[in-house]
């Protein structure tokens, strides 16, 4: 049996949200959904005898959350094989347990009780932050959840030579016959003297060549794999993190790499995955990444 794309629920609108673009990846990629629902109503409420017919409102709730998302999926998708289950657990604890076994995570931008202000829900920082799989929080505009743009956005860092994360984008390109659209950006160093014209031009050449080279390099395997996957590279001067911020809003979905740092929530997936997943305008893939010791930034 094929290992299933798995979608966290709680009744929210962006778990439902996150329901339906689950839904629809886990067509493009012939792949089981398995629907979840995390929920600690026996601790608080305790176990009802067998001889009662009463249920605990917490049981209640928690069958009717994943009972409506399993229905809302079959609407959906006529079809696709559907399970469900509803786990004792918190939910980031719940939904890093299920990352072991997905495919793919599935999460919502924001879930029940989250402040309105909060940019990012807590569960789904943590969850993209320690997951051991392709995480994808689904955030952004319509145009972008449906598919419309025809485009994935892959930003490629300094150790993506046939990464994770590369593989991730050219499978998610083909599935979805879409262009794929990768970035390699570049700075120059603080210290460079940049106020004579001839420095300036040779360092833009210097990095932009080096860059180009990265990004061969990055792709070779992946794009003899993927011939069919129509390619769009460029090299572009400014902070990754915001470049491809920018960039999501022509973007289906932004794939970026993550690898694990021991520190605070947040912090341990570096700032460009740190800063799409708040900013960007469209779903966002964390994957996680092999990390050298020596690694600093992600891209």
């Amino acid at each position: 049996m094929k290992t299933p794309l798995v979608v966290g629920v709680d009744g929210s609108d962006a778990s439902l949200t996150a329901l339906d673009w689950a839904v629809d990846e886990a067509v493009r990629h012939a792949l089981p959904l398995r629907i979840v629902h995390a929920s600690l109503w026996e601790r608080y409420e305790g176990v009802v005898p067998s001889r009662t017919k009463d249920r605990p409102s917490g049981q209640v709730l928690a069958e009717n959350i994943v009972g409506t998302a399993a229905e809302r999926a079959r609407r959906r998708a006529p079809g696709l094989p559907v399970t469900t289950d509803v786990l004792a657990q918190d939910a980031s604890t719940a939904l890093l347990g299920e990352g072991r076994e997905g495919t793919i995570l599935v999460v919502g931008s924001r879930g029940r009780g989250e402040l309105a202000d909060l940019l990012l829900g807590s569960v789904g920082l943590v969850v993209a932050a320690r997951a051991h799989c392709p995480v994808v929080v689904v955030r952004g505009h319509r145009q972008a959840l449906e598919a419309r743009h025809g485009r994935v956005l892959l930003g490629i860092g300094e150790y993506d030579v046939d990464s994770p994360a590369v593989r991730f984008a050219f499978r998610e390109a083909a599935v979805r016959d879409a262009e794929l659209d990768v970035v390699r950006t570049w700075q120059r160093p603080a210290h460079e003297a940049a106020d004579h014209l001839l420095m300036r031009r040779a360092g833009a050449a210097y990095f932009t060549e080096g860059s180009s080279e990265l990004l061969d390099k990055a792709l070779e395997t992946a794009a003899s794999e993927h011939p069919q996957v129509r390619l769009r590279r460029s090299t572009v001067e400014g902070p990754a993190h915001t470049i491809l911020t920018e960039r999501s809003a022509t973007a289906d979905l932004l794939v970026v790499g993550a690898r694990r740092r021991d520190g605070l929530v947040g912090l341990e997936l570096g700032r460009v995955a740190h800063r799409a997943l708040h900013h960007a305008s469209c779903p966002v893939a964390v994957v996680p990444q092999r990390r050298p010791e020596t690694t600093e930034g992600d891209g």
